[in-house]
């Protein structure tokens, strides 16, 4: 697996997460769409730059 692999899986998971409609999921905040933005930034950086 690739670096490019596994932050496309880990953004998948946070998107789906980032969801409010579980009752456990309400009280989370800006958390998992915070780390939907920077691993988006990342994967941006990385495609620039030609690395993906």
């Amino acid at each position: 697996m690739t670096l490019t692999t596994i932050l496309i899986v880990i953004l998948i998971l946070v998107l789906i997460g980032a969801v409010p409609a579980w009752p456990y999921s309400r009280s989370w905040g800006y958390g998992p769409s915070g780390i939907a933005g920077v691993i988006v930034v990342v994967l941006l950086i990385l495609l620039l730059m030609g690395r993906i």
